[in-house]
């Protein structure tokens, strides 16, 4: 087993009170909800490096299906090498690094001559039983969708894609982030004839698909440490028969749980959500393939697309039909917690209009933004903590150690605590 890694975290004693409404939890915390702007695309952090043909935008994901490899992407502009209907500034390239060492920091640089520009990176430990592992800021990021907005511009403006790539260089140039496609990656435009969906985000972010025995990048799978990690795609057809209904009926029986015991999920469109913004949007989904989240063990399935935060008690709907009408949640120590965490920040403003009363699947919902982390300690167990971004204080507002559902079936529930 490779050595752990020591994982720090500042933090503090939860601010403000709590609304318990049933068995769940409301926060009593109220964030202001101010409008939130573009920032001037002349602002520091939109800064292009320096040099002749300089690489911006520089990020990396992983490359394979096992962390032994990583593609290093980035954008050039004076030397395009890619045309569209619509402007342009810059060209996408990538390189695929591959057969690393596990547990190792690589040094990489991308550029030439004076423009050149040097990054690091830290390959994850080997894959196996009890390696320990964070999700988060910390080491890999889980990112469920949603990227630049661009498409809220008219025009669909590449430069707000530009001007993202370089504000979130300073973290995913180090770290790799892997990504879901969220509905604003769609960016389905025929009125400017743009007729292919996700175009802009399929020339500037690669993911690992093929290494997953896919042949389209928005659906796929790696293994990371002890986690094995299934990304789907909320706006391809997911109907049965379809190619991604297909690729998760034979991906869900290939995970080993004895190499890799925690099954973690990822998708744009929440399944379970209680907040008048985009509710239900995802049930056909859920509809689709809830019971085989349900008979595979699932521990947790991270959704976006709601600025807010939700997580789910452990519950279950796959007994419904419409003969039955069988149509309430029941409690399910088998099927995975669900959280909505699209609160990363938007120019589209917080989603805080909740349905009430609070379903009782519901464990714990605020209307603020935050990040998380998902920290794996062994096989058996795994601590999970949300961080409201208030401007001066770490808060630790939202937490629950995970019981793996594989080697440790017991009851984590909030209301078993």
């Amino acid at each position: 087993m490779s050595p752990s890694k020591t994982t720090i975290l500042l933090l503090a004693l939860l601010a403000g009170a709590v609304v318990y409404n049933g068995n769940g939890i409301t926060s009593s915390f109220v964030r202001k909800n101010e409008n939130s702007g573009d920032m001037p695309l002349d602002s520091d952090v939109f800064q292009v490096s320096p040099g002749y043909n300089a690489p911006q935008q520089v990020h990396i994901t992983q490359g394979d299906h096992k962390g032994k490899a990583v593609i290093v992407s980035w954008v050039t502009v004076e030397e395009p090498v890619v045309t569209s209907t619509r402007q342009r500034v810059a060209s996408p390239r990538k390189i695929t690094i591959i057969i690393l060492l596990y547990d190792t920091n690589y040094y990489y640089k991308v550029g030439t001559w004076e423009a050149a520009r040097t990054f690091w990176f830290t390959t994850p430990p080997e894959v196996g039983l009890d390696v320990p592992y964070t999700f988060g800021l910390i080491e890999t990021v889980l990112y469920v969708g949603d990227l630049s907005y661009a498409d809220n511009h008219p025009n669909h403006d590449n430069v707000r894609w530009d001007t993202w790539g370089r504000f979130v260089e300073r973290s995913v140039v180090y770290q790799p982030w892997i990504w879901t496609a969220g509905n604003h990656e769609l960016d389905f435009a025929p009125e400017i004839s743009e007729t292919t969906p996700f175009k802009p985000f399929t020339h500037r972010y690669r993911t690992p698909y093929e290494a997953s025995n896919n042949t389209t990048p928005f659906w796929y799978s790696i293994k990371r440490a002890s986690a094995y990690i299934i990304v789907l795609s909320s706006y391809s057809a997911y109907g049965k028969y379809t190619p991604q209904y297909r690729w998760l009926e034979e991906e869900l029986p290939k995970v080993n749980r004895s190499e890799t015991p925690w099954l973690i999920v990822m998708t744009h469109s929440p399944w379970y959500n209680n907040y008048k913004y985009h509710y239900m949007e995802g049930e056909s989904m859920r509809v689709m393939f809830e019971s085989w989240f349900v008979k595979y063990k699932v521990d947790v399935v991270f959704s976006g697309h709601v600025h807010a935060y939700e997580r789910s008690e452990r519950v279950s709907n796959d007994a419904y039909t419409i003969v039955n009408g069988l149509c309430s949640p029941k409690k399910d120590q088998f099927a995975p917690v669900y959280i909505t965490i699209g609160d990363g920040g938007n120019i589209e403003g917080l989603g805080n209009n909740m349905t009430e009363p609070q379903p009782k699947y519901s464990a714990f919902r605020e209307a603020s933004f935050g990040h998380a982390t998902f920290n794996i300690k062994n096989s058996t167990h795994a601590y999970y903590s949300w961080h409201r971004n208030q401007d001066v204080y770490a808060i630790e507002a939202d937490s629950l150690w995970f019981f793996n559902k594989f080697w440790h079936p017991i009851d984590d529930s909030t209301t078993s605590a």
